[in-house]
């Protein structure tokens, strides 16, 4: 890594990454390397229409003038220290198969086989993956649950607390910063417990790559003292679909064991056109992110009070921040509308926004809408955005308010296991009838998607309440992923040998 020094000495302003792609795409010469359509000249027709060439002219290898990912000494270096330095890290490692791998990467970084490691049971299903590679031992412990929404909220100090006390020996923490919903939960609390064990505190970021560029946002993972942050750099900032980061400071997590593991979970084809978008987005928000989030914040709280006038409606608030225990701040720019007071699920709302009125959210569930609001986005589309909802209440004829489903399908229930997801991932499995699943052991990662936390993972006990959940998600137009039966009339378990 390059030194302090070298920090200083180089300009947020620069994209040494950007600039080494574009004078390759400049350069005259003869490509006899991959890919095979040769900077778009052999590119099918179809695709060429749709993205036109010059993307392909970009879309180049690991040529000698753009370093190698995996032992950046060149470019990438430069464009990962920028990066470190704008987001607050001491280190920054760029990903290419999204903050899925660094998640990963993260567990087999900081857990052996057989190390415990604490998370909440709404992890995202990355980390679920993540244990199967480690064939770490999960804590999983209850995230604050918020009965009147019907929404899981973060772990909490105290929750940590008692786990700690009774698993000694676990080797990290690991919690979600902020939820999908944008609810961040006692960051600092949480990693000063840790600290005290000597172990780290891991955070999957992803939807906070923002924080760390504008006072009125949540602070930021690495600022609250998270060793290790994963950030989807592509959801909430610029960068292209897939593209990420993955920050640590301090020295409880090893650079060393990281960059190994990213190894295993990456591609060693990266993208160029995905690494120099990170070096782009990084850019951008060194040198603009307070501008640009401060007019993204005006339209996020525009669009939540308007929202909030029309009758039948309510939406996540600021306010309501400290009121739960595990809700002790909310990012403003997330934009989550419950919709059941129109007599709707939030499933069906969803379908009317996005094939009639022209309006697409970025996670639909039994109850609510849940909207991002980015440096993307424009007064138009909030304009379209409160117009969609107006008609949307108009049709529904005002506030016929429900309860639809609330408890009973609550996916916030105790779970039990029966081993690890590893040693489940591995066993003889057979497939059964669903209605003969309930208190088997999963053999599957079975998960609503987005948001991708399971319902179900590999070594759990099968709850009925979790089939009931499951199905009423199907049969009000969600859609599973993770199972081999994406109907669910069928569930692969545990053999059970006679």
């Amino acid at each position: 890594m390059s030194s302090n020094v070298d920090r200083d000495r180089t300009s947020q302003t620069e994209a040494p990454l950007l600039n080494a792609l574009q004078a390759c795409v400049q350069k005259a010469h003869a490509p006899f390397y991959a890919p095979g359509h040769k900077h778009g000249q052999g590119v099918s027709a179809l695709l060429a229409t749709l993205l036109g060439q010059q993307v392909f002219q970009a879309d180049l290898p690991e040529l000698p003038e753009l370093d190698n990912l995996f032992a950046p000494q060149g470019v990438i270096q430069e464009a990962e220290v920028l990066a470190a330095q704008a987001f607050g890290a001491d280190r920054t490692w760029f990903l290419t198969n999204g903050s899925t791998a660094g998640v990963i990467a993260a567990i087999l970084a900081t857990c052996n086989p057989g190390d415990k490691i604490i998370l909440p049971r709404n992890i995202h299903q990355s980390a679920i993956s993540g244990l199967i590679f480690a064939g770490a031992v999960p804590i999983f412990i209850q995230p604050d649950y918020d009965s009147a929404l019907d929404l899981a909220h973060s772990i909490t100090p105290a929750t940590v607390a008692d786990a700690l006390t009774l698993h000694p020996d676990a080797k990290a923490v690991l919690m979600v910063y902020p939820t999908y919903y944008g609810v961040c939960g006692d960051i600092a609390a949480i990693a000063q417990l840790a600290h005290q064990h000597d172990i780290p505190l891991l955070v999957d970021e992803a939807h906070g790559a923002h924080f760390a560029f504008h006072p009125e946002l949540p602070i930021a993972a690495l600022a609250a003292g998270a060793d290790l942050a994963v950030q989807s750099t592509h959801k909430v900032l610029s960068a292209m679909t897939q593209a990420a980061m993955l920050h640590t400071r301090g020295d409880r997590v090893r650079g060393d064991r990281l960059s190994k593991a990213l190894q295993l979970v990456q591609s060693t084809s990266p993208s160029y056109l995905l690494l120099a978008s990170l070096d782009a987005a990084r850019q951008q928000m060194a040198t603009q992110g307070n501008s640009l989030l401060e007019h993204t914040l005006q339209l996020a709280d525009e669009a939540r009070s308007r929202l909030e006038q029309i009758p039948g409606l309510t939406t996540l608030k600021p306010e309501q921040a400290g009121l739960a225990v595990g809700f002790k701040a909310l990012d403003r720019t997330r934009l989550t509308v419950t919709v059941t007071g129109l007599g709707l699920d939030g499933f069906t709302a969803d379908q009317i926004l996005n094939e009639q009125l022209g309006v697409t959210a970025e996670l639909p569930s039994l109850q609510h809408l849940t909207f991002i609001v980015s440096v993307g986005n424009t007064k138009a589309d909030v304009e379209n955005l409160v117009q969609a909802f107006e008609t949307l209440a108009d049709r529904q004829g005002g506030t016929a308010e429900t309860q639809r489903r609330r408890e009973q399908h609550s996916i916030h229930r105790r779970v039990e296991t029966s081993g690890t997801p590893r040693a489940a991932f591995f066993a003889d499995t057979e497939t059964v009838p669903i209605a003969q699943a309930a208190n088997r052991i999963s053999a599957e990662l079975v998960c609503p998607y987005p948001p991708g936390i399971p319902v179900l993972m590999p070594g759990e006990v099968v709850a009925e309440a979790a089939i009931a959940h499951l199905q009423t998600i199907l049969a009000n137009g969600g859609f599973i992923s993770g199972c081999n039966d994406p109907s669910l009339k069928t569930l692969n378990v545990v053999a059970t040998f006679s």
